[in-house]
């Protein structure tokens, strides 16, 4: 496929698979022409409402929070909406990853694009800037309770816009201050509402989710393909993929799982051979069922996420046509602190099955030596990367606890129940941190035990698979140092990408 260089923001809805093209091509991000008449149609109908300033607006002529009694005067509009990015940059803890600061980044200009913020051009225009330019805003991974949105680390993502807090330039950490200079930018001058436009919105927990649901997906296909060598490994049978067991019981997740097992297994010497058993334990027979129920769950996240980051998600939300300020709820953030649990346990249930398979492979059945190894004994062999994934899994159920089960009343009252979705998007990043751990280690295993099934040979795709592996990572006859080729099993997935073939008659 043809690099994406350029891709327009307002031009179109954003999916994840589009957001993952525009990061991996590097795509120069512009703001569409469409989006720059709908920023300016609304800038133009607000700055008449607060130059008429007979009623009240929420955020835009009154304070903030359980402070929206307080008038400001017209001359103080520009110091609150300053005030405001700056006495909520509260996030703390670990700086997030760059990709995560982009992904806000990009979301935020594409939420505010759709001209029911208040905004000017110049303020969108310079968040694309900072994007283009790799000049990334440091921005923590605590302090959001997803409830007016994400305050705290969306004000310090935009304290470099009025020349405050820090960025990442060039592999240094610098003032926002001098990253301008640098830049020959001028600090944006806020108008009313545009702080609380900022501030306001669900961007970080989104771009968490979206970067999650990238990894997800990938770590979703990767279990389908291990968990096939595993199946070739332990002589299993093919039987539960077939796809009339699966149109008996027809969900879409559970078709779609032995309509891949059964293309990624075609040719295979191995599963093609008659068995003594007649039927396989769960983590074998049941990944159909297993595999398929989370790949449904994805799919709803993924929906969901979808319908969110296309959202206008500030406040108040401004309605230029209608002569409207609404002062609503779209910044809080259940709708989507809900799926992020809901992706958290349906991963975490990827990583419970491939530990099982893991075990059964070194228990010393269906003619494989214990642990894996020829001289059990003497060798440990592959005894103790189950523990390893063993743990994982347990740490993972911990985190697959929901974040949104909890809520904590805040700013006075005023905010009195939160959804904890900040919580949720970023405790998926250690979810997902386990589980390629888990995968690389039950490729580890699945390639050892399918070298005893020899002369015999799998698929030839599944074949293509091993032979790049076993470049990088040897088939194991006395103990090692299992941490080196835990390490290196994780070097080789990195760049490693599945691909199911395609076969119209499967």
């Amino acid at each position: 496929m043809e690099k994406l260089k350029e891709y327009a923001i307002g031009s179109s809805d954003l999916t994840y698979d589009l957001i993952e093209r525009i990061l991996n091509d590097g795509t120069h991000l512009v703001l569409s022409d469409e989006a720059i008449a709908k920023i300016k149609h609304c800038r133009e109908f607000l700055d008449r409402k607060t130059d008429e300033n007979t009623v009240p607006i929420y955020g835009v002529t009154t304070g903030f929070g359980s402070l929206c009694s307080k008038h400001i005067s017209s001359d103080e509009l520009s110091k609150l909406q300053e005030n405001l990015v700056k006495s909520h940059s509260c996030s703390v803890g670990t700086p997030v990853d760059r990709t995560v600061v982009k992904l806000m980044l990009l979301l935020k200009a594409h939420a505010l694009s759709k001209g029911f913020s208040g905004v000017q051009v110049e303020t969108v225009q310079r968040i694309l800037d900072f994007y283009n330019n790799d000049v990334l805003p440091v921005v923590y991974d605590r302090g959001s309770l997803g409830a007016s949105g994400d305050l705290a680390p969306l004000a310090n993502l935009f304290l470099p816009l009025i020349g405050e807090g820090l960025v990442e330039y060039k592999g240094k950490v610098i003032k926002g201050s001098e990253a301008l200079n640098i830049m020959g930018w001028r600090p944006i001058r806020l108008k009313s509402k545009e702080g609380l436009a900022l501030l306001n919105g669900t961007q970080f927990m989104s771009a968490n989710g979206i970067k999650a649901l990238i990894d997800g997906w990938h770590l979703v296909n990767c279990f389908d393909l291990f968990g096939a060598i595993s199946l070739e490994a332990f002589d299993g049978r093919i039987e539960p993929f077939w796809d009339c067991i699966q149109q008996v019981r027809p969900h879409q997740g559970q078709i779609d799982t032995g309509r891949v097992f059964r293309s990624l297994l075609k040719g295979s010497e191995i599963i093609a051979r008659p068995k003594e058993h007649v039927q396989d334990p769960y983590s074998f027979r049941c990944i159909p069922q297993v595999h398929g129920a989370v790949k449904d769950a994805m799919r709803h996240v993924t929906d969901v996420l979808h319908i969110e980051i296309n959202s206008v998600t500030d406040n108040p939300t401004v309605f230029p046509d209608d002569d409207l300020v609404v002062s609503g709820g779209n910044f809080h953030g259940e709708p989507i602190a809900l799926v992020f649990d809901y992706m958290g346990v349906a991963l975490s249930e990827l990583g419970n099955i491939s530990e099982r398979r893991v075990a059964q492979l070194i228990d010393g059945l269906r003619g494989l030596p214990e642990f894996l190894v020829a001289k059990p004994g003497l060798n440990s062999g592959f005894m103790i990367p189950q523990y390893a994934a063993a743990s994982m899994v347990s740490q993972n159920k911990m985190y697959a606890w929901p974040a949104s089960c909890d809520s904590i009343v805040s700013s006075n009252g005023q905010e009195d129940l939160v959804s904890m979705g900040a919580n949720a998007a970023t405790k998926l990043h250690k979810i997902i941190a386990n589980l390629k751990y888990i995968a690389g280690i039950e490729l580890m295993n699945a390639a050892q035990g399918i070298e005893f099934r020899r002369p015999l040979k799998s698929s030839p795709y599944i074949e293509s698979v091993l032979k790049a592996y076993r470049e990088v990572v040897p088939f194991v006859e006395d103990d090692v140092v299992m941490a080196d080729y835990i390490a290196d099993t994780m070097k080789f997935l990195e760049n490693f990408e599945v691909k199911i073939p395609v076969d119209p008659e499967i």
